[in-house]
C-alpha cells in the first residue's frame, strides 16, 4: 500500500510516503509558507520512490490541533489529492503524532495554543497503538491536571511557552518535539490498511476551539 502524509498544523511543514512498511520523510520549519512547500515536498518524495500521484492508495493528514490556517491547508490538500482519484482520507491528531516522535510509553504532548492557553493531551503505549489516558483538550496551562502514575514524560512546545505547565507531574521534557507527516504515516497506514480511512469529502479538522484571537477588550 502506497499512503501519502502531510502536516502543516505548526510552524514546521511535512511530508512522508509510506509503502509497505517504509517510511520517507521531509520536514521544514517554514512559518507562512507551508501552502507554497508540501506539494513540492510531497512530489519530490513520489520522484524518489519512482512513483506518481495515481499509484496512491489513501492520503492521511495532520487533523489538528495546531494552526487554523495551517489545519485547512493539509486538509484541503489531502482531499484534493483523495477527491480526484476516490482515495480515502484519514487525519491523525497532531498530539498522537507528537507522542509517536517522543517514543517514551507515557507521554504528555502539548502545543502552545495562544492566548493564555495549550492545546494537550495524555498517551499510554499500548501494544502497538495509544491510549488516550487524557483526550485532546484546551486549557489554560494552570488548569491541566496530569493522569495518575508515573514516568510521564511531557514533549512539545508548550513546555517553553508555559515552563511551570505539569513540570511536577512530568519526569522530563522533549520541548522540541513537533508534529510529523512522518509520524502521522507511520499511525495512520495500519489504520488506512484496516479500513479505517473516510471518503475525501467527510474529512476536517479539529480545532478544539472556534476562537482565533483575543478581542481588544481582553487583551487589555
Amino acid at each position: 500500500m502506497l499512503v501519502a502524509a502531510l502536516d502543516t498544523s505548526t510552524d514546521w511543514c511535512s511530508a512522508a510516503l509510506w509503502r509497505d512498511g517504509a517510511i520517507a520523510g521531509v520536514e521544514r520549519h517554514a512559518p507562512n509558507r507551508h501552502s507554497e512547500l508540501v506539494l513540492p515536498m510531497l512530489q519530490r518524495l513520489l520522484e524518489q520512490a519512482e512513483a506518481t500521484f495515481e499509484q496512491l492508495q489513501a492520503v492521511a493528514f495532520g487533523a489538528g490541533p495546531g494552526s487554523f490556517t495551517g489545519l485547512r491547508i493539509a486538509c484541503g490538500l489531502a482531499q484534493g489529492i483523495a477527491l480526484a482519484r476516490g482515495l480515502p482520507v484519514l487525519g491523525v491528531s497532531t498530539l498522537e503524532a507528537m507522542a509517536e516522535e517522543c517514543g517514551a510509553r507515557r507521554v504528555i504532548a502539548g502545543l502552545d495554543a495562544r492566548m493564555g492557553e495549550v492545546y494537550w493531551a495524555a498517551y499510554e503505549r499500548d501494544g502497538a497503538r495509544w491510549r488516550a489516558v487524557c483526550i485532546p483538550r484546551c486549557t489554560p496551562p494552570e488548569s491541566a491536571r496530569a493522569p495518575d502514575g508515573e514516568g510521564w514524560v511531557g514533549c512539545g512546545p508548550a513546555f517553553v511557552a508555559y515552563p511551570a505547565f505539569l513540570r511536577h507531574r512530568i519526569s522530563a521534557v522533549m520541548p522540541e518535539i513537533h508534529p510529523s507527516a512522518t509520524a502521522i504515516a507511520r499511525l495512520a497506514a495500519p489504520r488506512l490498511v484496516a479500513g479505517e480511512g473516510v471518503d475525501a469529502a467527510f474529512a476536517a479538522p479539529v480545532y478544539l476551539r472556534d476562537k482565533v484571537a483575543l478581542t481588544v477588550e481582553e487583551q487589555r
